[in-house]
């Protein structure tokens, strides 16, 4: 029997060929390339570009620049509600669906606490 594990002791790692930069206002970029056969045939028959750009939300460029691959969500989640207090509400509500969502782009993968790789 597989042994529940808690979403917010999930440690995010950030997928290494992914550039980014935060600029002078605090926003964070990341710049994707579009790479495979597809994404290549899209972007000469409807000249798509070759680099996509992600801009992060205030409470996104606060969490990407503290993704270590070492701190799990809830410890994330902590260090946001300083930064913000009520103003991240509801937050770990908030926080797992970020985190979600840049699990599923492949912007991050998420390890469990043993440093295994997430299978969802």
């Amino acid at each position: 029997m597989k042994s529940q594990k808690n979403y917010l002791d999930k440690i995010p790692e950030k997928n290494k060929d992914i550039k980014w930069k935060k600029d002078e206002n605090g926003v964070v970029t990341l710049e994707i390339k579009n790479k495979g056969v597809m994404k290549r045939i899209t972007q000469i028959l409807f000249k798509k570009p070759k680099v996509s750009y992600v801009h992060f939300d205030e409470t996104g460029s606060f969490v990407w620049p503290i993704i270590d691959g070492i701190k799990d969500i809830w410890t994330i989640g902590k260090e946001l509600e300083e930064e913000f207090g009520e103003k991240a509400h509801p937050l770990y509500e908030r926080l797992a669906k970020y985190f979600q969502i840049l699990e599923s782009y492949g912007f991050i993968t998420l390890k469990d606490m043993r440093g295994d790789e997430n299978e969802n």
